[in-house]
């Protein structure tokens, strides 16, 4: 089949009419083919390599392999050089469909026992198929480009990790192999210019540089929030307390442990079970550490009589849940198993829905840009295949899901399949400095738990009704988002929000008194602030304080102490300034503003 016939058969088959999505289309092709390339130069260079797996990744691909000795960084260079030899081939990709038995035949006389174990779970019916590139055969559902040499040497072997198969601590350790490719060279030079301007960024290194916070193995993915950390984190929450305040929430706290009924009542149990911490104490009651804080704010809804005139009703929570996820997976603060939401759950009509999903994204919206991040993407995600509730009212909670989306008028795509097991969602994507994207928010529409829970108010007639369950988050995890922050400006928070805002450093002893007495009165004035009376050189602090990426540096000499001035040196490449005292505070106070301070003028 011609290329450009296969990519509109698949962009049809998925909904897709846009020449954006169709390049989506293509360079996935383009990178399971880099995938299948690799397995071949990788077999061609070490014979008796077992092959597992290797998809498409967001950016690139990767492959998974059994071999006795490791991938050394020597070998990477030369696993990359056999691949342009294959694509200087331009060995046609030929598919087959083979039988169960052929294809059993076949993998176990090539020793490929992770192929075999994958026919095994092929469920009987089902076509086989394999593809075959020059004397590489793999098995795969494909599809896949014309050959070998569409894939181009736009190309670059990364890493090498190790990886369970199939991501069982159970199995066999296995080597993955990890790329990138792109349509073009110079897509392929911005990418790997993106890639080493987000190690610079790294938010485990700025943690480090900054004395946010650290992990240690006695608590894995669980954060150790340092003094400065701490501060910074409790910003965030002060910040969207008083959004939500302003937006008519009500803030509520639940409990981290309750007893398993509730999680087997919610439906998370059956669903999210093997996510999920839980102790079994004396008495032989099994407590659960909640993965969700949904459950909780149905229980505090469900206490006392509710009437239709107090609907809507919005309850938010700063909940710290906890997930099991593989060791393997965690990653600093964006991938972690303790971390606390901002969640909010509104308990509302059906005729509410659509004026409340507009205001919560109006209000996402606004904070995302107080923040920084003007580039936003929203996806729809619908029902997916482990879900509770029956599809009458999962086809209920889409429209109103999808009503309330068009009816503000902002863009977005569909991500078939990704909705929560108990509603449909919005997912808020961020495009940060670097044009990294990461989901954050989400707001969705969720007609099976209060019905599961036993959640009613009384309609206008003095019936009893389920009430509409609207979830909301803004940043989603405080962690990740700390991360984020991090990452996107390098460090350099917001002088509002940096967790240590300004250093008073003296030149020489006699200065001390003098910087001390102004540290006092910033810290009055609401600003966190330390002095540095160290017997070092002024460029020396200079250089300490600007790599913990302190805002704000205030030399005091003698000039300063004689003349109750002060010289301010902003350290993210400012101006120096020699300001009066009074003349300082009141440029502190007007840069010190919350974003809060300023919803009023909007």
């Amino acid at each position: 089949m011609p290329l450009q016939q296969l990519i509109m058969n698949l962009s049809n088959n998925l909904s897709i009419t846009s020449k954006e999505r169709e390049k989506d289309v293509y360079l996935e092709l383009l990178r399971h083919d880099a995938a299948h390339l690799m397995a071949e130069a990788v077999k061609e260079l070490y014979p008796t390599a077992q092959v597992a797996i290797g998809p498409a990744t967001e950016n690139g691909f990767y492959y998974d392999f059994a071999l006795a000795e490791p991938f050394m960084p020597d070998n990477l260079v030369q696993i990359e050089m056999r691949m342009q030899e294959i694509v200087d081939r331009a060995e046609p990709v030929i598919r087959e469909e083979w039988s169960r038995e052929q294809a059993i035949a076949h993998f176990t006389a090539a020793n490929e026992r992770f192929k075999l174990e994958l026919i095994q779970n092929i469920p009987n019916g089902e076509t086989i198929s394999v593809y075959r590139q020059g004397s590489f055969l793999d098995l795969c559902r494909g599809p896949h480009l014309e050959n070998t040499a569409q894939v181009g040497k736009a190309f670059k072997l990364l890493k090498v990790a190790g990886a369970y198969w199939r991501g069982d601590q159970s199995k066999p350790m296995l080597q993955r192999l990890y790329g990138t490719v792109w349509t073009t060279r110079a897509d392929l030079e911005r990418y790997l210019q993106q890639l080493e301007e987000a190690e610079r960024r790294d938010h485990r290194r700025l943690g480090r540089e900054m004395d946010l916070f650290h992990f240690q193995e006695q608590a894995p993915g669980a954060v150790f929030w340092h003094a400065k950390g701490w501060r910074l984190f409790q910003r965030l929450i002060d910040y969207l307390r008083q959004r939500q305040t302003t937006a008519g929430y009500e803030e509520i706290n639940t409990p981290d442990i309750m007893d398993i009924s509730l999680w087997e009542a919610s439906g998370h149990w059956e669903k999210f079970g093997d996510n999920m911490f839980t102790t079994q104490t004396g008495d032989d009651r099994i407590y659960a550490l909640k993965p969700m804080n949904c459950p909780g704010g149905v229980q505090v809804f469900r206490q006392g009589l509710r009437s239709y005139r107090q609907l809507p009703i919005r309850l938010a929570e700063f909940g710290k849940v906890h997930r099991y996820e593989p060791s393997g997976s965690l990653h600093g603060l964006m991938r972690v198993r303790a971390f606390t939401q901002d969640d909010a759950h509104i308990f509302c009509t059906g005729k509410q829905i659509t004026d409340e999903c507009l205001a919560i994204c109006e209000l996402i919206l606004s904070i995302y840009r107080d923040f920084g991040f003007e580039d936003i993407r929203i996806k729809f995600s619908d029902r997916p295949l482990q879900r509770v509730g029956n599809d009458a009212v999962w086809d209920q909670s889409e429209q109103a899901l999808r009503l309330a989306i068009e009816a503000s008028g902002l863009p977005y795509t569909h991500n078939p399949g990704e909705g929560a097991f108990y509603g449909p969602k919005l997912e808020f994507v961020l495009r940060d400095a670097i044009g990294r994207d990461w989901q954050c928010g989400i707001l969705q529409v969720d007609l099976n738990l209060p019905e599961r829970l036993g959640a009613h108010y009384i309609d206008e007639e003095g019936h009893k009704q389920v009430p509409v369950m609207l979830h909301r988050a803004l940043f989603g995890s405080l962690e990740r988002f700390t991360g984020i922050l991090l990452e996107h400006y390098a460090g350099w928070l917001p002088f509002w929000l940096a967790p240590l805002q300004a250093v008073v450093a003296s030149v020489t002893s006699q200065g001390d008194d003098y910087a001390a007495e102004l540290c006092e009165r910033l810290c009055l004035q609401g600003l966190s602030s330390e002095t540095d009376l160290r017997n070092e050189k002024i460029g020396y602090k200079i250089r300490e304080h600007t790599l913990a990426k302190i805002p704000l540096l205030i030399i005091v000499g003698k000039r300063e102490v004689n003349e109750k001035s002060l010289t301010l040196r902003w350290l993210n490449g400012g101006q120096q300034e020699y300001l009066t005292l009074e003349e300082a505070l009141a440029c502190f106070a007007d840069k010190n503003k919350n974003p809060q301070a300023l919803i009023n003028k909007r």
